[in-house]
């Protein structure tokens, strides 16, 4: 092999009874991590969000690194489904428009809110999921979920977020056109406890990208690698996602962003 290859047969040797390098020291430490970051999320997560997760950790490691060990190692999340959804024509009630204009930025929690309802298929019907998101956090602060999409699991989604806020400043509640967001209960209760409607443009969903962009990401993530046998088990793998996996994810992210900007001062 040596003389194949035109090396010496020392330096072989030498090579071989070389030390394992710093560098690789480190990158199997960082790989042994990142396989237990895979395994807790169910092996959904890509090189992307498995880079924010050991950032959150105080881990300073670039993405490309992170991707390339992934790579090299097999490890890799759970890919997208690309597919269109027709919309449909509803109207805006007088007085409300477009107070977000696509911008989802939020310097601060509890000024800019988005909702939405989503639906999930089990083996006893329709499950539909109503969660409320807070743009400075990507939290959930409020969610939902009914075997109707009413207006009454629309409110009961708000009504979480607005016990869970801080202060009684007014905040922006951004949605779609959907009946249960222009129903006449769902627009006086948000009157009633100082939340500002705050309503998509006919056939844009791009308005509504932040939560849609949630419910993605719990689809591939948890529903589509499910089969739901019932309503119940559905709602309690729901509710294992968001609590015991999204939530603590961003909280873990904001402290790391409090803790930078903190050192920066």
């Amino acid at each position: 092999m040596c003389r194949c290859l035109k090396v010496s047969a020392s330096g072989y040797y030498a090579w071989v009874s070389r030390p394992e390098s710093a560098r690789a020291k480190a990158n199997q430490h960082l790989l042994s991590r990142i396989r237990e970051i895979h395994d807790d999320s169910g092996g959904m997560i890509g090189s992307p969000r498995m880079h924010e997760d050991l950032v959150a950790e105080g881990v300073h490691v670039g993405l490309n690194r992170v991707a390339r060990l992934m790579a090299k190692h097999g490890i890799q999340g759970w890919p997208r489904k690309k597919r269109g959804r027709a919309g449909r024509q509803t109207y805006r009630p007088p007085g409300i428009k477009n107070h977000l204009e696509r911008d989802f930025s939020a310097l601060e929690p509890d000024t800019k809110w988005v909702t939405d309802i989503t639906e999930v298929h089990t083996q006893e019907g329709k499950l539909f999921l109503c969660v409320v998101i807070d743009l400075f956090s990507k939290l959930v602060v409020g969610w939902s979920m009914h075997h109707r999409q009413d207006r009454h699991m629309v409110i009961r989604a708000v009504e979480m977020a607005v016990w869970q806020r801080r202060g009684k400043a007014p905040v922006i509640l951004h949605s779609d056109r959907g009946s249960q967001f222009t129903s006449g209960d769902y627009q006086r209760f948000l009157g009633s406890n100082r939340v500002v409607s705050s309503m998509s443009a006919v056939g844009h969903c791009g308005d509504n990208a932040a939560c849609e962009g949630f419910f993605g990401i719990l689809k591939r993530e948890r529903v589509h690698r499910r089969r739901y046998r019932t309503l119940d088990e559905a709602r309690a793998d729901i509710f294992d996602y968001i609590e015991r996996f999204h939530n603590p994810r961003m909280r873990r992210r904001v402290a790391t962003q409090d803790r930078k900007l903190c050192t920066v001062l």
